[in-house]
């Protein structure tokens, strides 16, 4: 099938961008020793998941459907980290999980002994204070964070269930805060680190993007394995998808009110959250900022939300109702994300196979809505 001829709106996933990601991401593992787990909550579609686990050792999860996921359909190791683990799922978990992860002192005394009893590697989520992030409220060791536990806070007189550590503080940045971080990590928790068997870095890594500072990645992860004897982790999410995905979307009506909104057959607020959740622009095909090119549009959501834009844009040419429009980098929290507020139908989803030829893999009708109540 021809790109031109998929459904519109439609999440189009590229194979051979994504199999580069993983080539990287394999080379990286492959040269230092590290493992590198999936973290499923950048993109859950699991028809990938035989290829991915090809190049990486296995999955990160956050939720026991998601560890169901794994289990059932990616070769590896299969790692659990949830907030709070629900007493009627904990002991499913512990039979198709390898490594599961509390995130207090209180879940680790209530769950640890029996995790170790079962053979699993039992994780301590710990809280290194490192602020990184622009914005507080969406920073994990920000002051009075629900996540992970604080140096102050750690159980001593627990420390021998413990096989390792894992913290996550990044988003989509460079190696620079990663060794930041980890500075922050040794001053904090230094002490212990010898006593662990392993360390894992969580996500928030943008190893796939251009002018990432791949050299000094591989240092942070030596530092780790040759001072204190620790296995490394890294779960990026993110990375891995990292522009292996575009959204197909079509213009439905051109609206005029003192400037000129394109109403486009999708939602922001339903099938890109990120976009209006995180103000995230993603690049458009044959567009740039506005004002830049001639023809300046806002392009809208065709919900009944105030807020669903998909942002501000310019054009060399007037838009056309019925022209398709191709957002890229648009795998990373979409699917994951997406829902049927207001009704809003959901978009197909296809892929770009390696020989360029695409495929849809699922299309949405009014009994998924319907069902999901």
């Amino acid at each position: 099938m021809l790109e031109s001829a998929l459904p519109t709106p439609c999440y189009l996933i590229d194979q051979a961008k994504l199999k580069r990601n993983l080539t990287l991401l394999d080379q990286l593992r492959k040269r230092t020793g590290c493992k590198i787990l999936y973290a499923q909550k950048a993109f859950s579609s699991y028809p990938f998941y035989s290829m991915m686990s090809r190049f990486l050792d296995g999955t990160a999860s956050c939720s026991a459907y998601e560890a169901q996921l794994s289990h059932t359909f990616f070769h590896g190791e299969h790692h659990v980290f949830e907030t709070a683990y629900l007493p009627d799922e904990i002991n499913d978990l512990m039979n198709i999980c390898d490594h599961i992860t509390f995130n207090s002192p209180t879940q680790l005394q209530k769950y640890g002994m029996q995790a170790k009893a079962n053979g699993v590697s039992v994780g301590l989520r710990v809280n290194p204070e490192f602020l990184s992030q622009q914005f507080s409220e969406f920073d994990p060791c920000a002051p009075h964070s629900r996540l992970g536990t604080v140096a102050s806070q750690f159980p001593m007189h627990m420390k021998r269930l413990i096989n390792g550590l894992h913290v996550h503080a990044l988003y989509e940045q460079n190696a620079d805060s990663l060794s930041d971080l980890i500075d922050a990590i040794v001053a904090k928790f230094g002490q212990l680190l010898p006593e662990m068997e392993w360390i894992n870095l969580g996500g928030g890594h943008a190893i796939t993007r251009e002018g990432y500072d791949l050299d000094r990645l591989e240092q942070c992860i030596r530092r780790l394995q040759q001072d204190y004897g620790l296995t490394v982790y890294l779960e990026p999410g993110e990375a891995i998808v990292w522009e292996a995905g575009f959204f197909v979307t079509s213009v439905l009506d051109i609206v005029k009110n003192g400037a000129e909104t394109a109403i486009l057959d999708a939602s922001a607020v339903c099938h890109a959250s990120d976009i209006t959740e995180l103000q995230y622009s993603p690049p458009l095909i044959g567009a740039d900022k506005p004002s830049v090119l001639p023809f300046s549009y806002r392009l809208g959501g065709r919900s009944c939300l105030p807020e669903d834009i998909f942002g501000e844009y310019s054009f060399d040419h007037p838009l056309e109702i019925g022209e398709r429009l191709v957002f890229r980098d648009m795998a990373i929290n979409t699917l994951t994300k997406a829902r049927m507020y207001t009704g809003m139908p959901m978009p197909a989803v296809a892929v770009r196979e390696m020989d360029g030829n695409c495929k849809v893999l699922r299309t949405f009708t009014y009994n998924d809505y319907r069902n999901r109540f």
